[in-house]
């Protein structure tokens, strides 16, 4: 049978895969919609480079036919690579084999989240046993912290996997072949594309090329669309998607840094400072030239200033909170109470230790004290996570008058515990640690989400 026989059969192949899957996940269609197939002999399965489906026909068939469901399977498994854009994060790095491994892990936790059949696989005992290791020691199961954990593993001699058990594990969760990643590469965009009329992306895809950072963003906001459709089916539906929607979120939250939160907060204030854009060089000179050393006016010590004065800032002491954790959030309050630039000389920041209760309440009124309280702090509590205590006491600071003109709070945290209902008259901040696993997804929709 040639070759052009061989992916005309394919093809009908795919297309009766993508009609299977878009009949159950309708929510699907902006990804099935997407991915041409292509017969490509130098693999002896099935891959993408994130613009096609690549596969060897003679694989095709046989699994059509033997195991359908694993083709279905293997078909979304590889979506779901592009919606997380995967093959774009290899960089970040240095063992290609875990990446790969904690992607694909990554993948399959959530199809064994959904409640498709013609998704569904048995579960082996292998599979269920490093789920249940990965949920307790990393919680939120995405490829980065899967990787991250996997590399402190190799770290350790003692916990190093043995070569039997990560072929086994590399067995147990690859589907399809992540070669075609390696092949990505930027192409030149064409001249004309800006001066053409806005068109649906998908037919932007097929009339050109599209470069790598251009098919990036093409899948991320699939992804946010896919995530909008998901939020808008009713709960009886949405829970048949698993664990897809929780991930998505996770995946398209924008990051904002607490250095934006702090100039969100400012407010306007005189301050007693040199003010060289008030100062009049050419009555200065004048004065100088007339007078010999006499300038004629002196600079303005006074103007307005947009700067942090009265804010809180709480740390979460919990036992869900380890010590380094801890650490990391000192050393961020410090960086930021250091810089003279987002803050007055003198202010009025609580910072607000609690678990389940207040533990301390230090009022810091200079930037400077904050080293001596980073240098001599010490966890106090270390018992569950309650969020609510914290907000409670500063109502009770600004009943006795003691935060006047509070403008924000950022509470330093991993996420996991109880938060407050009620939205807040000034900004709520809740800040989590960029690269470790946090609750951050119980977080109120009226709060806003921070990294550090």
């Amino acid at each position: 049978m040639k070759k052009a026989e061989l992916e005309t059969i394919g093809n009908k192949i795919w297309s009766a895969v993508k009609t299977e899957l878009l009949l159950d996940m309708k929510f699907m269609a902006p990804a099935l919609s997407v991915l041409e197939q292509r017969a490509e002999l130098s693999t002896t399965t099935v891959g993408t480079d994130a613009e096609s489906v690549l596969y060897n026909p003679d694989y095709v068939r046989r699994t059509f036919v033997e195991e359908p469901f694993k083709l279905n399977r293997t078909y979304l498994h590889m979506l779901l690579h592009c919606m997380f854009r995967h093959m774009y994060r290899s960089y970040e790095f240095d063992n290609e084999e875990l990446w790969n491994l904690a992607c694909d892990i990554a993948v399959e936790n959530i199809l064994d989240s959904m409640d498709y059949r013609c998704i569904y696989r048995v579960s082996s005992d292998l599979r269920d046993r490093w789920y249940d290791r990965l949920k307790s020691d990393v919680r939120v199961l995405t490829a980065e912290r899967i990787c991250r954990y996997l590399e402190e593993l190799e770290a350790n001699p003692e916990t190093a996997l043995e070569e039997r058990e990560f072929d086994r594990l590399c067995r147990e969760f690859k589907l399809d072949d992540h070669g075609f990643w390696d092949r990505l590469e930027d192409k030149e965009n064409d001249s004309d594309s800006k001066d053409k009329p806005d068109i649906d992306m998908q037919m932007q895809l097929r009339m050109r090329k599209a470069n790598k950072q251009e098919l990036e963003e093409f899948w991320k906001n699939t992804a946010k669309r896919i995530k909008s459709d998901l939020a808008s089916i009713g709960d009886d539906k949405s829970s048949e998607s698993g664990g897809l929607s929780f991930y998505l979120r996770a995946e398209t939250a924008e990051k904002v840094y607490y250095t934006e939160f702090l100039k969100q907060i400012a407010v306007v204030r005189e301050e007693i400072r040199i003010d060289p854009d008030s100062f009049d060089y050419g009555l200065y000179n004048y004065g100088m030239e007339l007078y010999g050393n006499m300038p004629l006016i002196e600079e303005n010590e006074y103007s307005e200033t947009h700067k942090v004065d009265e804010f809180v800032i709480a740390i979460d002491t919990s036992a869900s909170c380890s010590d380094e954790l801890v650490q990391t959030f000192l050393n961020e309050t410090a960086g930021i109470l250091r810089n003279s630039d987002n803050f007055f000389r003198e202010i009025h920041v609580h910072i607000i230790e609690c678990d389940n209760r207040i533990q301390k309440d230090i009022v810091i009124h200079k930037p400077e004290e904050m080293e001596h309280y980073a240098e001599h702090f010490e966890v106090s509590g270390g018992y569950g996570t309650d969020f609510r205590p914290v907000f409670e006491y500063v109502r009770d600071l600004r009943k006795k008058g003691q935060l006047k003109n509070l403008r924000g709070l950022m509470y330093f945290t991993d996420g996991f515990g109880d938060y407050p209902e009620e939205p807040t008259d000034y900004d709520t901040a809740f800040v989590f640690p960029e690269d470790k696993q946090n609750g951050s997804d119980k977080m109120p929709e009226w709060a806003i989400m921070l990294y550090i």
